[in-house]
């Protein structure tokens, strides 16, 4: 055997990624209470984002009907292939999980469940907000990217991140997680958050992408009144902007951090198209 071999047999783990920004969750008692969290029944495909050395898939792959590994590590994600062999109901998909449909890798209903890393945590959270959505997702994230997800309109942590998710989902913040819980440790604190997708999301299918761009560069004049904001985003003058903002019910002079994602829902509707 080779003294590089690191398959689960050597007893060898890979080499830390720190370009991957891993890190990777050790604490039995975190890891519990994550399952916990997804009040599995034994019918569900669980999609996993991020699986590293295992130590969620250990207690996944009992509980779960179908479980589906997405990892981007190389060497994990045949460390884990190794370990599942004779595990139908364990698939394993190497690959950066911003490249997959998740609905067609889970092959159905799916809930989702991952250890996010922090430095791709909003694109991956947009990215599973995408329909066909999990029935409920529970994420690892950093503690400050926990907060703007369920930050309220006016407070400071609340952003784009918020209106995108709150205007699809109900987010709840579960628990803090400190570092000492990791291996490496990183150097801020971390939260646990379930997401579960409403069923009366603010815009429809063929609104949503509109929606979502419309609020990330609102958002990038955060500062700004929402009549500057819509003249500067559809090139109108002030008098149509204040028009398309009261249809929508918003005062002109307001700024895009004071609104709810069914006030965005609204101007998107007035703005038509």
């Amino acid at each position: 055997m080779s003294p590089r071999d690191s398959s689960p047999r050597s007893g060898r783990l890979p080499p830390i990624r720190k370009n991957l920004g891993q890190h990777f969750l050790n604490d039995p008692r975190i890891l519990q209470r994550i399952v916990d969290a997804l009040q599995l029944t034994g019918d569900e495909t669980v999609v996993e984002i991020g699986p590293g050395r295992g130590s969620l898939t250990a207690l996944l792959a009992p509980v779960a009907k179908r479980l589906v590994l997405i990892e981007y590590d190389r060497m994990l994600a045949a460390r884990l292939r190794e370990q599942y062999a004779a595990s139908p109901s364990v698939t394993v998909i190497e690959a950066d999980v911003l490249t997959v449909n998740l609905g067609e890798a889970a092959g159905g209903p799916f809930v989702l469940v991952g250890n996010v890393p922090y430095y791709i945590t909003t694109p991956i959270l947009f990215h599973a907000l995408e329909p066909p959505r999990p029935e409920r997702a529970v994420y690892l994230v950093q503690r400050e990217v926990a907060d703007r997800i369920v930050a309220a309109p006016g407070s400071d942590d609340y952003g784009a991140l918020s209106v995108n998710v709150q205007g699809f989902a109900t987010a709840r913040k579960l628990f803090r997680v400190a570092p000492g819980s990791f291996d490496p440790p990183p150097k801020v604190e971390s939260a646990v958050v379930r997401i579960d997708p409403r069923e009366d999301p603010v815009v429809d299918r063929e609104r949503e992408p509109r929606f979502r761009r419309f609020v990330q560069d609102a958002f990038g004049m955060r500062r700004k009144q929402m009549r500057r904001v819509v003249r500067s985003l559809l090139g109108v003058d002030a008098d149509r902007a204040d028009a398309l903002l009261t249809a929508a019910g918003i005062d002109p002079a307001v700024r895009p951090e004071t609104l709810s994602a069914e006030a965005f829902a609204g101007l998107i509707r007035a703005i038509g198209g």
